[in-house]
C-alpha cells in the first residue's frame, strides 16, 4: 500500500508480539479525545492496528451510552485491554479476568501505577501481577519503568513485551533516559515499545531510531490542537524512525569531513 513502511528490498516489514503480526508500529490509546468519533478518526489517520483500551474508563457494554466498538470496530482494530487506574496487583488481575470474560481477550497490557503525582509504575506490584497473569494464560505486554534490571525480571517472568516509560504518563517530555532505554533494547529478546511520555513527532522518531519495535501514545495525539493532523504526523514519524534505524546512521565525528574529495581540485 502506498506510503507504508518497507524494507530496502521493498517488502512490507512487520513485527510480532505474542504470536500476532502487525504492520503498523504505532499503537494509540482511547482516552482524552473529545468523543469516540474523533478517537476513531485519529486511529485511522495514524494507520494504527492496535488500540489500547482502559477497561475502567471506556464504555464497552452499556448500549444506552456511546460505545467504543461502534466507532473503533473490533474487526478493524485489535483491542489491547489495559489496567489503567489500578494500584495493586489484585486490582489489575481482577480487571483483566473481567476483560477475558467479556471479550475473550488474552493479549493484554498490564500497568500498576504508584499512587503519586508522577504516576510512574509500581514495579514490585507490576512484577507480582505479571506472574499471576502468566500463570492464568494471559499474554502480557508490560508497562514499566526504564530500569534495565526490572525489565530483565519481567522478561524472565514471561512478559510478551517490555514497555518502558519515556517519561511520566501524559507529561509529553519525550525520552528522558536514553542510556537506560538503550540498555533495555540491547538485552531484550521480546519486543520493546516506548510507552508514555511522547509529546511530539520527533520523540517518536528518536524511539524508533534507537531500535524500539513500536511506540504507544495517547495524550500526544488526543491533546494536540489538531489531533487528526498529529496522528498523521506520528504515523510518518514512526515510519521515518524505523527506516533510519534499518538504514544505519553515519558515524558521528568530532571534526568536519568535506563532502567533496580534496584530491584533484582545480
Amino acid at each position: 500500500m502506498a506510503g507504508e513502511e518497507t524494507s530496502s528490498g521493498g517488502a512490507q516489514e512487520t513485527w510480532t508480539v505474542a504470536g500476532r503480526t502487525f504492520r503498523s508500529r504505532l499503537i494509540i490509546g482511547t482516552g482524552k479525545y473529545a468523543d469516540y468519533a474523533q478517537n476513531a478518526a485519529a486511529a485511522e489517520a495514524a494507520g494504527a492496528e492496535i488500540v489500547t483500551v482502559a477497561l475502567r474508563r471506556v464504555n464497552l457494554s452499556d448500549p444506552a451510552r456511546p460505545m467504543l466498538a461502534d466507532f473503533l470496530k473490533p474487526d478493524r482494530f485489535t483491542y489491547l485491554p489495559n489496567t489503567a487506574g489500578c494500584y495493586t496487583g489484585e486490582d489489575a488481575v481482577r480487571t483483566l479476568r473481567l476483560a477475558r470474560e467479556a471479550g475473550g481477550w488474552d493479549l493484554v497490557k498490564l500497568e500498576v501505577l504508584s499512587d503519586t503525582p508522577h504516576l510512574l509504575p509500581d514495579m514490585e506490584e507490576t512484577l507480582r501481577a505479571l506472574k499471576m497473569l502468566v500463570a492464568e494464560g494471559f499474554q502480557v505486554m508490560v508497562y514499566c519503568s526504564d530500569d534495565p534490571v526490572y525489565a530483565r525480571k519481567l522478561e524472565e517472568a514471561g512478559a510478551a513485551a517490555i514497555m518502558p516509560a519515556a517519561a511520566p504518563i501524559g507529561s509529553g517530555r519525550g525520552i528522558q533516559n536514553a542510556l537506560n532505554l538503550g540498555l533495555i533494547l540491547e538485552q531484550s529478546k521480546v519486543p520493546v515499545l516506548v510507552d508514555a511520555g511522547v509529546g511530539t513527532a520527533s520523540d517518536a522518531v528518536i524511539a524508533m531510531e534507537m531500535g524500539c519495535d513500536a511506540v504507544l501514545m495517547n495524550t500526544a495525539i488526543a491533546e494536540a490542537k489538531d489531533p487528526i493532523r498529529m496522528a498523521d504526523a506520528m504515523k510518518h514519524a514512526v515510519i521515518a524512525g524505523r527506516q533510519a534505524f534499518l538504514a544505519g546512521r553515519m558515524a558521528q565525528r568530532r571534526y568536519g569531513d568535506a563532502s567533496s574529495p580534496l584530491a584533484g581540485r582545480i
